[in-house]
């Protein structure tokens, strides 16, 4: 036992002595996949729209760190977009600011050491809570999409549609490239997607409802045109306004870069945490 603990105490430095701190920026792009891209069968890249953000990232080891972000996106959907005729015909059409806190783990595949102008690929994953509001509009007037209860949410004649929530979580998780310009300057590429809990980030997922329970709810002539845009003029209650996929996604795409600031050795900076090359003693 007590070989163990002088053995974990005289390499304990080797972990430490690696650890850095690092805040910086992104920008990139996003997309997103449901039902207003064709019925979630691609990504629609003309839809793609400008993110950006900031991040704090800690370096526990050359191998292992976790960061902290904040983003601001625009995703967006419209029918008029698929090849496909009944798609065309829906015509509906949605977009949503989205704000995004997270926090995530990263795994150096290579191991980042910016004393060696390292590089590396690595993989991340983690947790995000994200805001949404799906919007379209009518003659250039703007509607917010939940409170109309387009599917019928909140009428007592579908009692299992709940209004759906606009703050919500997603797992984010993908894969980057880093690259350390210098000791302090880091760059990096990033690709990424988020994998929701709602179905509802365009504000379709299920059946057209009853249109004539519309005035019972109080939302009136605008949420029977904002549920049902279709161009024919076939009855629609009960049939598919959705797909079957049971979530929504969205994707970010990024360019970083990252400044680490400590250089004194008090906390573990590189200065003075240059990876030794001598293992741990042996005994």
């Amino acid at each position: 036992m007590n070989k163990l603990v002088l053995f974990l105490f005289l390499c304990l430095p080797l972990v430490v002595n690696a650890q850095f701190f690092e805040v910086g920026a992104s920008v990139g792009s996003s997309n997103y996949r449901g039902e207003l891209s064709s019925n979630s069968s691609t990504i629609d890249f003309k839809e793609t729209n400008l993110s950006a953000g900031a991040l704090i990232r800690y370096n526990f080891n050359h191998l292992l760190a976790v960061r902290v972000h904040g983003r601001y996106t625009t995703l967006s959907g419209n029918d008029a977009n698929s090849r496909i005729e009944l798609i065309q015909d829906r015509n509906l059409s949605f977009s949503t600011n989205i704000y995004e806190v997270g926090v995530t783990g990263e795994f150096n595949l290579l191991g980042f050491d910016p004393q060696s102008g390292s590089v590396s690929p690595y993989l991340f994953g983690g947790y995000t809570f994200f805001k949404f509001n799906p919007q379209t509009d009518i003659d250039g007037v703007v509607y917010d999409l939940q409170p109309l209860g387009t599917e019928g949410q909140g009428l007592a004649e579908y009692p299992d549609r709940i209004p759906y929530k606009l703050n919500q979580w997603a797992i984010p998780f993908g894969l980057g490239f880093k690259y350390a310009l210098s000791e302090n300057i880091h760059i990096g590429l990033e690709v990424g997607a988020r994998k929701l809990f709602t179905d509802y980030l365009d504000d379709v997922s299920l059946t057209y409802p009853d249109p004539l329970l519309f005035d019972r709810a109080g939302t009136g002539n605008i949420a029977i045109q904002l549920s049902d845009r279709s161009n024919s003029s076939n009855e629609k209650t009960g049939f598919g306004r959705g797909d079957t996929n049971a979530t929504d996604w969205y994707f970010i795409s990024n360019f970083t870069i990252t400044y680490n600031f400590l250089e004194s050795g008090t906390i573990g900076g590189r200065r003075f945490g240059r990876r030794s090359k001598v293992g741990c003693p042996t005994f």
